[in-house]
């Protein structure tokens, strides 16, 4: 029978670390900076997500840090307060096989961000809740905002809504949201009938990003043979979720490749709390030698 377990560890320099594990699969939350999920992966297998090396093991910094791993933001994207710096410790709570990482209340927001991991007792599958509290003195317009750094060299693919015919189906099914440097004759894209396919090329630095929205969100990232997927039940209206009706969006540059997953924008009062639910899983022995709708059909149906 397999059981969770969560033990202190030192990650790369981050003394205050803290590995969650059923034994096949693990993920690690750092305690010195955050709030963050800096590994998930088979437990002696690779890490799913990107880690900037030089960034590894260090707090402190008066400047936000990319650092990798997956991390809780606020859109619409602000240049400034959506990055503000995570680079202190957080509180780390361990109860009843559950880890909850809160930082302190960001002075330049006035918001407490809390990221909690529940991990299933056997198989690969991780609920990941991020709140994000309001404790200033002033409403906040927000919607919660998870992303994911995936490391370099894989493909991350996101599910359309389901296809019908023309004229059977009149009204539209989901915006395709670009952004101004998108420019989707760049190599990396390829768009299909059922799914958007971005491909990380660590020697492509040019910056590429698109964004969409389905009621039963979900974006994968194939990386050596083994997939990550996550996924979040979109609630609400398309016209109520930010950057022009997103629940998903997914950003590459050279260094790594971002899942992105948002919730609907939420007028915050003053001691409110808003809530976004993600769910991972990871498989092994998984390969696509061609990529069409046919292929990902067959590969991705039976595991998303």
């Amino acid at each position: 029978m397999s059981y969770v377990t969560i033990d202190k560890t030192n990650f790369q320099g981050w003394a205050n670390s803290y590995r969650i594990s059923n034994g096949e699969v693990e993920a690690i939350v750092t305690g010195d900076v955050g709030p963050r999920i800096i590994r998930y992966g088979f437990v002696g297998g690779q890490n799913f997500f990107k880690e900037f090396s030089g960034q590894l093991g260090q707090s402190g910094e008066a400047r936000w840090q990319p650092r990798g791993g997956h991390r809780l933001w606020f859109a619409p994207e602000d240049p400034v307060k959506t990055y503000a710096p995570d680079n202190g410790p957080v509180r780390i709570d361990v109860k009843d096989g559950v880890l909850e990482a809160t930082a302190p209340v960001e002075p330049l927001t006035g918001l407490e961000k809390r990221i909690v991991v529940k991990m299933a007792g056997s198989g690969t599958h991780v609920e990941v809740v991020h709140q994000i509290r309001n404790a200033g003195e002033e409403p906040f317009q927000l919607a919660p905002w998870a992303l994911t750094m995936l490391a370099q060299g894989g493909v991350g693919i996101h599910g359309f809504p389901p296809r019908g015919t023309h004229p059977e189906m009149l009204l539209p099914a989901n915006p395709l949201v670009m952004w101004a440097f998108t420019n989707l004759s760049d190599a990396r894209w390829k768009l299909l009938e059922k799914y958007l396919v971005l491909r990380q090329d660590p020697h492509n630095s040019v910056p590429q990003k698109l964004g969409s929205f389905n009621r039963d969100t979900w974006a994968a990232y194939l990386l050596n043979g083994e997939l990550f997927v996550k996924s979040v039940r979109a609630e609400g209206d398309i016209a109520s979720y930010p950057d022009c009706g997103c629940s998903f969006e997914t950003f590459t540059n050279a260094d790594f490749l971002e899942l992105e997953t948002l919730g609907p924008l939420t007028r915050l009062q003053p001691g409110q709390t808003v809530t976004h639910t993600e769910r991972w899983a990871a498989h092994r022995g998984v390969h696509i030698s061609l990529w069409d709708d046919a292929e990902l059909d067959r590969v991705l149906a039976p595991l998303v």
